[in-house]
């Protein structure tokens, strides 16, 4: 029997709950949603008047690109859970999201004079940022590992990175509508920074936590 195969079929006969992986994961980030929605009641909150900022196209863009991610990053973190996980399908997709992140930089950079191209980049809350996306990500990225737990991958920290990537984007939706900085080229950078955080500390617990 090749490894793959013995690999599958010892996944198919674990005695655990019955429920799809991705089911389960829906259902399980629940809590966490929820620990993540009371830390930015108590800590942040929206930034005043968003109703009346929405259709500005920034923050428009701004508001609904990390749940698309996060859209795209169940998913991916379901597939990578199971036993000889071939994530280019869902791979794929993230590229043409990070291809969509850098037109929206492009367009950005050329409507924007280039003195004001530092401003818009680096803002007024780069720190807050990189502090706060990955602590309102921490409680789904905890609801997601102990979900992924039921599955059987066979590159655990890979599979740890899928649940930090779904875990960041619920964060960085949450931030988002508190966060002043809407321009394109901020989200490209300082929430992409804070998302390569929660990424390797899923990584990095995944590789341990998800190993079986």
């Amino acid at each position: 029997m090749k490894t793959d195969d013995l690999i599958k079929a010892i996944a198919a006969d674990q005695n655990g709950p019955t429920t799809p992986l991705d089911r389960s994961l829906m259902l399980g980030l629940l809590p966490g949603l929820a620990i993540a929605v009371l830390v930015y009641a108590v800590l942040l909150g929206p930034r005043p008047h968003l109703m009346a900022l929405v259709p500005a196209p920034r923050l428009m863009f701004k508001l609904i690109f990390p749940w698309v991610v996060a859209a795209c990053a169940l998913p991916l973190a379901v597939r990578l859970a199971q036993p000889a996980a071939n994530p280019r399908r869902y791979g794929g997709f993230l590229l043409a999201l990070a291809f969509v992140l850098l037109v929206a930089v492009g367009i950005e950079l050329i409507v924007l004079p280039q003195a004001e191209w530092r401003t818009y980049w680096m803002g007024h809350n780069a720190k807050a940022c990189m502090t706060l996306i990955p602590i309102l990500a921490f409680g789904p990225l905890v609801a997601s590992l102990i979900v992924l737990k039921r599955g059987a991958p066979t590159n655990p920290a890979l599979a740890g990175a899928g649940a930090g990537l779904l875990a960041a984007a619920i964060g960085a939706a949450l931030y988002a509508t508190h966060c002043p900085d809407d321009s394109p080229l901020f989200v490209a950078c300082w929430y992409s920074l804070a998302t390569i955080i929660v990424v390797a500390i899923g990584a990095i617990v995944g590789s341990k936590w998800l190993r079986w």
